[in-house]
């Protein structure tokens, strides 16, 4: 997977690279396919800003993290993302279960 990432505030070692791209390899697991992720890397201050976007299947996955040291803006970053594929893989299955219920009387 090719993976875009962008700072104008620091250059991407191999080291910060390679952190991003095993976040997203870990994403992989899911077995969905992600489309075109695009990693921003921004210095506010003192704290890093990270923030990622990637297409799913009819729709898009956002997420952005803040922290002071960059690597834990990453994970936290990963984390969200991760969230919100698990949110999006189990949406059908949601989905069913509510169309699955008999609906009564009262309830129309």
């Amino acid at each position: 997977m090719s993976i875009a990432i962008t700072s104008h505030v620091i250059d991407i070692s191999p080291a910060i690279r390679e952190r991003i791209e095993s976040r997203f390899d870990k994403l992989n697991r899911r077995q969905i396919v992600l489309i075109n992720p695009h990693v921003v890397i921004q210095k506010e201050g003192l704290n890093y800003l990270v923030e990622a976007k990637a297409g799913v299947p009819n729709d898009t996955l956002f997420a952005q993290a803040e922290h002071e040291d960059l690597f834990a803006a990453i994970n936290e970053l990963g984390q969200k993302l991760e969230r919100q594929l698990n949110r999006y893989a189990d949406k059908p299955l949601a989905q069913r279960a509510n169309a699955a219920q008999p609906v009564t009387e009262e309830d129309e």
